[in-house]
């Protein structure tokens, strides 16, 4: 052996036969990553990163166009990759390599720190040899575009295996003799296979959301779903079984024989069986089942159980070879039967397409319409689609019965058979019989002309009641169009037909759904915390959201029921027992409606004398004639009030309680100097109604405004001065007086009291002004009176 040949720093020979030391193993790999970043071996992960965001700037191929750019760029984002990972980190400084699954040290290679064992394969790692990829990498390599455009859409018909790559994976060399085996088989079997290299197609990795090397996926009906075992060929095989559908092949037996091949009808498909002495369904045959799952229903027949003797009996099946049978509108005899010890795909596959079609079909879509009536192709011969027009009802089934007799006799290669219901394509029918009235069994003739729809058509006289008569004008005018195929003499669009078998886009919804939190709880359980920060950040902020507006509501609610009650040392204002201030008058109401409530002696506890400590009640004193008028200028003169939390608002019928006013003056401390000018026969006599009482129910004070009237044109609003409002100016009282006439039973006379009535509360919004500032004289009383015990009569 040539020590020359080995390039190492140091080699001699041992006693035992040649051993070498290992002074620098990382000057054995082509890319030294501290070189390429330019850092040393004590450069923290900050200046790492520093390095790396400057070289991109500068390396990255669609800012430097030199030539050498994007091998560079590879270089240093691999590099960073490395010694961005403190475990990829370590590996490299100690071992030269940057297995994150397996140290060096560890496994099928050993290590020592004085002596190097190895064998020849050490060294021909494939790393950036494209030559020694002789397997997977150049025949199975997947593009981003290619993925898209090829792979996806083909994986409603069979699932792939992908495997995640790259340059710089030990371990990916650890599992290749296994995924080579894997995908000998699985390919074999109908398995797409695909490898992707994250060095060169990062873009699809991250689509696929693959960050760690070596990944396998499987990609199922657009699908991605990782594999999280370890690799060995029958968890793999495993793998790629479960991402099939859970019932794809129904297990038959006597007992279920007749329901399974007698249900051609509804579903619209042949069915096919398969005879076999395994227990368990074959892959080949669940692979073939989803991939033909639109066309034909599959169920599969275990030789070995007793439950299945008779089966056997009826079909003659020979136990010494998987049998294969397919059964269309007949459920007594087999259309087509194949036998055979070694059944591979494509004879399978070459079985299946033969009999993927019932004799006369049922056109349920524009899908299977396509490809029983294809369109006529210029290098092709004609093709023509026989369609009768018919009803689902039980009286159409003698000619329905007697169409499939027919069409069973064809041997006409150009010629398919389908037959449609008007009521579940009504408008291809409209169109077709040229009238909606019309409802009953034709039959046309068909040649499609274009995918747009167009066709070129002719109806068969005399329609159809599978009469032999019928039967023979229908075969006469197939006899002349291979003659004459002019005879299709009518032309029209025909419409694309209904889906009949969609499901309900709620049972659509509940799929989707499924699938979504399949999903999630697959990356809950196996996905990394990188791969799943997404999904986490997203519902996090949610709740943090959420449960903020929650936390800052109740605050907010609090705080303002806090300043509504009052201090232990209030300011002058508030000792005098202001409500409020100027500022909770100009708080926005809440409510598009003033709540007002009567004074009862049902609610004259709650509204009045428990009245919290702070809360006013602000009643308006009507009477049941003037009630409706009078509520209304209430209501809008106090709603810009209703924002505040201290205000209450109900009324007094004078009807009810009419002694309760005078009772409440009198026990007022300056009820003299409310009506001083009054004797007591005159204040007996007063005119309550349109008086507001704010009524302090804690410190047992009260403001009156007293009603002042400014609607009459000529007006007397400026006579009136603000004492009017307040209730404080006898000027104001005498006007309000002298300005309402007596009532007369004249129609004239009870309109304009409507309007002075009207009119009582125009100064109501200065008073309340007034109120919330806390400017208004009050008047204490030393106790409220009892509303129920001074109930004067109505």
């Amino acid at each position: 052996m040539d020590c020359n040949r080995l390039q190492f720093p140091q080699c001699f020979w041992g006693v035992a036969g040649p051993s070498f030391t290992l002074d620098a193993v990382p000057a054995a790999n082509e890319v030294d990553p501290y070189k390429i970043l330019g850092v040393t071996k004590s450069a923290s992960q900050a200046e790492i990163k520093k390095v790396y965001k400057r070289l991109v700037r500068e390396w990255h191929p669609d800012k430097n166009k030199n030539e050498g750019a994007e091998d560079m760029f590879i270089k240093i984002t691999k590099s960073y990759e490395i010694l961005s990972n403190e475990e990829k980190r370590t590996n490299y400084d100690r071992y030269g390599q940057t297995d994150d699954t397996q140290p060096y040290g560890h496994g099928h290679y050993g290590h020592r720190h004085d002596h190097f064992y190895f064998d020849e394969s050490f060294f021909h790692f494939p790393f950036n040899n494209k030559g020694n990829r002789e397997f997977a990498d150049s025949k199975y390599a997947l593009h981003f575009n290619q993925y898209v455009n090829d792979v996806v859409p083909d994986s409603y018909k069979r699932p792939y295996l992908i495997k995640i790559t790259s340059d710089w994976c030990f371990s990916c060399i650890h599992i290749e003799p296994v995924w080579k085996e894997v995908v000998l088989e699985l390919e074999a079997l109908g398995v797409g296979i695909g490898v992707v290299d994250v060095g060169y197609e990062r873009r699809l990795a991250n689509h696929l959301g693959a960050h760690r090397t070596p990944s396998i996926l499987g990609v199922i009906n657009g699908k991605v779903t990782f594999f999280h075992y370890a690799v060995v060929k029958e968890h793999l095989r495993q793998f790629v079984e479960d991402l099939l559908p859970q019932r794809l092949v129904d297990k038959v037996t006597d007992r279920n024989d007749f329901q399974f091949l007698n249900s051609w009808h509804e579903q619209n498909k042949p069915h096919v069986l398969l005879f076999d002495q395994v227990p368990v369904v074959p892959l080949l045959y669940k692979l073939t089942a989803f991939a033909y799952k639109d066309y034909v229903q599959f169920g599969y027949v275990d030789q070995g159980l007793s439950e299945t003797a008779n089966l056997l009996k009826q079909f003659n099946i020979n136990t010494y070879a998987p049998t294969m049978l397919v059964f269309k509108e007949s459920t007594d005899k087999p259309a087509d039967i194949i036998q055979a010890k070694g059944m591979k795909k494509q004879i399978i596959d070459e079985f299946i397409t033969n009999n993927k079609f019932l004799l006369v079909p049922r056109l349920v879509n524009q899908k299977l319409f396509d490809e029983l009536c294809p369109v006529k192709q210029f290098h092709r011969r004609r093709k023509y689609c026989v369609l009768l027009i018919t009803g689902d009802e039980e009286s159409y089934t003698i000619g329905n019965q007697a169409f499939l007799t027919f069409a069973s006799t064809n041997t006409l290669e150009v010629v398919r058979f389908a037959y449609v219901y008007q009521r579940l394509q009504q408008s291809l029918c409209d169109i077709l019989l040229k009238t909606k009235d019309t409802y009953g069994r034709s039959v046309f003739i068909l040649e499609r002309r274009n995918p747009a729809g167009k066709v070129l058509y002719k109806e068969v006289a005399g329609g159809w009641n599978g009469t032999d008569e019928d039967k023979q004008r229908l075969l006469d005018e197939l006899e002349r169009l291979q003659k004459d195929p002019s005879i299709l003499n009518y032309d029209a669009m025909l419409p694309e037909l209904n889906n009949e078998f969609a499901s309900m886009f709620l049972i659509r919804w509940i799929y989707t759904a499924y699938d979504y939190i399949s999903e999630i709880l697959d990356d809950i359980l196996h996905n990394n915390w990188r791969e799943m920060m997404p999904l986490l950040s997203l519902i996090f902020s949610a709740l943090f959201i959420l449960f903020g507006t929650v936390v800052v509501q109740a605050f907010s609610d609090s705080s303002e029921d806090g300043k509504s009650k009052p201090k232990a040392k209030e300011g002058t204002k508030a000792a005098n027992g202001s409500p409020g201030s100027s500022s909770t008058s100009s708080r926005p109401p809440k409510k598009n409606f003033v709540e007002v409530t009567e004074l009862t002696d049902i609610t004259y506890t709650s509204n009045l004398v428990k009245l919290r400590p702070g809360h006013m009640n602000v009643v308006l004193v009507l009477t049941d004639a003037t009630k409706n008028v009078l509520l209304s200028k209430f209501a809008k003169e106090v709603y810009s009030f209703t924002g505040s939390l201290t205000l209450h608002f109900s009324f007094l019928n004078m009807d009810k309680h009419s002694a309760w006013m005078e009772t409440l003056l009198e026990f007022a401390q300056d009820a003299m100097q409310i009506d001083t000018e009054e004797d007591d026969c005159d204040r007996h006599k007063i005119d309550y109604t349109g008086y507001v009482l704010a009524l302090n129910g804690h410190k047992k004070y009260l403001c009156l405004f007293k009603p002042v009237y400014t609607g009459e044109e000529g007006g007397s609003s400026e006579e009136e001065g603000p004492g009017g409002a307040t209730g404080g100016g006898k000027r104001s009282r005498s006007g309000s007086r002298d300005d309402h006439p007596p009532r007369r039973s004249t129609p004239r006379s009870r309109s304009t009291a409507t309007l002075q009535i009207h009119h009582k509360l125009d100064r109501l919004g200065l008073w309340m002004e007034r109120l919330m500032e806390g400017t208004l004289p009050r008047y204490y009383i030393p106790g409220w009176p009892g509303l129920d015990k001074i109930t004067g009569p109505k």
